[in-house]
């Protein structure tokens, strides 16, 4: 009987050490895995790439998605909330057109344009918070309306047609004014080497998470996504709470359409289109790092970049535009399933 004791006892402790290490390495690959991945990446690029490893490349590379990552972060959070803006990229489109607008019909300068857009972006958002917080219409249903309504909306404002400077009006005279010097630089310039768009996307991370992981109202917002019901029970104004969340991402999407104006110079009618689809991917696949499994702006930050590199790789290396898609969707997958289904079975 003793020896029998003595047999089981090492096979129990061996079994108890092998689902313990294999916790271990289940709890690394969720928390570490989604930033292993994008130093990998990076480091495959930047040794079998030159060019890569160039700085100006790496800072054109922040700032190609520094527009996406902006909208990303307005996304971040409306999660945070529980909801999710569909609009944003046809916020920015409608930045991009209320500025040429401002400046290049009515010639404006470039202040009173960034006071413009800004406002049209508050707007927006304010409008998403109706239907929203008022009407009681779900969040993506919502937002989904309002994409559409914007996307005809800047059409009419410009009549179907972009505004270049010197374009032919309506009513055959020529449009007056351009894009200022100024207003250029919001993309197109420099401070000490480093492009304006990725300083404004670097202090915009920096301020939305302090706003949402070291003040109360950015914990409020978590608590309402994870139970809004309790949260109103608590005493918390939950409208009132998801309400701003949509009109900041209103004034973020404005913000990305200010960079896209500048840097294409014109109002194109066809500008914000394509941003939507990226900043909710950087959004969802923020969720992954550190194994948080919920919005994070440093998350969010780390996706576009994360983005930024695949494009910037692939581009460098000459595969065609397409497999990019490919490939972003092949991460997008992969970091969905190291937030919810190896951190579920975490948690089981």
């Amino acid at each position: 009987m003793t020896t029998t004791q003595s047999t089981g006892t090492p096979a129990k402790t061996v079994t108890r050490s092998t689902v313990f290490t294999a916790a271990r390495v289940q709890n690394a690959v969720i928390k570490y895995g989604f930033i292993f991945v994008t130093v990998a990446l990076f480091l495959y690029f930047a040794l079998s790439e030159g060019t890569f490893r160039e700085s100006a490349t790496l800072l054109d590379t922040l700032r190609y998605v520094s527009v996406a990552a902006i909208l990303g972060l307005g996304v971040t959070l409306t999660m945070a909330v529980g909801g999710m803006d569909m609009s944003v990229g046809a916020v920015a489109g409608l930045g991009v057109s209320v500025a040429a607008q401002t400046m290049v019909v009515h010639n404006q300068v470039g202040t009173v344009a960034i006071v413009a857009v800004l406002a049209a972006g508050a707007l927006a958002g304010l409008l998403n918070a109706l239907l929203i917080v008022v009407l009681k219409i779900p969040d993506m249903l919502a937002t989904l309306g309002v994409m559409f309504v914007i996307q005809g909306g800047k059409l009419i404002l410009v009549d179907g047609q972009s505004i270049t400077p010197g374009m032919t009006m309506s009513d055959g005279s020529t449009a007056p004014g351009k894009f200022t010097a100024g207003f250029l630089r919001i993309d197109r310039g420099t401070v000490l080497g480093i492009p304006v768009s990725v300083l404004i996307f670097g202090a915009l991370t920096v301020a939305a998470w302090v706003f949402l992981a070291r003040t109360r109202w950015g914990r409020v917002l978590y608590a309402i996504g994870a139970n809004p019901e309790a949260s109103r029970l608590a005493g918390i104004r939950v409208g009132a709470y998801r309400a701003l969340a949509y009109v900041i991402s209103g004034v973020l999407a404005s913000v990305g359409g200010l960079i896209l104006a500048s840097r294409i110079g014109q109002g194109d009618v066809s500008a914000g289109t394509s941003q939507l689809l990226e900043a909710v991917a950087v959004a969802l696949v923020g969720t992954s790092v550190l194994g948080r499994g919920r919005p994070n702006v440093w998350g969010t930050a780390l996706g576009a970049v994360l983005i930024g590199i695949i494009t910037t790789g692939l581009t460098i290396k000459g595969l065609p535009y397409y497999t990019q898609d490919v490939v972003e969707g092949a991460v997008l997958i992969l970091a969905l399933v190291f937030s919810f289904t190896l951190s579920k079975r975490r948690t089981a």
